[in-house]
């Protein structure tokens, strides 16, 4: 079994917004912005800020667009994004059985 490093976990899926964000995103194909929103009960700057981080690191795709003339953000996870939240899990999982053993 491979020794657990905290170094390791992506800090950039580690913060609560993001890892909720991640995992939420990994449970279905696409969400709009309120609909992440609401599920993280966070503010649109917040969510804004923490989305920013997560596209500039090329773990989700954004795309806007228009819905009945008004505007609709829809975001993914993209290949990196799915990659790098398994990745995590995997830590996590490496972090409980060394714990639990």
């Amino acid at each position: 079994m491979a020794m657990f490093n905290s170094k390791q976990l992506d800090p950039l899926i580690h913060g609560r917004v993001r890892l909720g964000m991640m995992a939420y995103l990994a449970s279905v194909s696409t969400a709009s912005f309120g609909e992440i929103k609401t599920k993280l009960q966070t503010s649109d700057g917040n969510l804004s800020t923490h989305l920013r981080k997560l596209e500039q690191a090329g773990y989700v795709q954004v795309k806007k667009r228009f819905s009945n003339r008004k505007p609709l953000t829809t975001i993914e996870l993209s290949k990196a994004g799915r990659s790098a939240w398994i990745g995590y899990l995997e830590q996590m999982q490496n972090l409980l059985q060394q714990t639990n053993s």
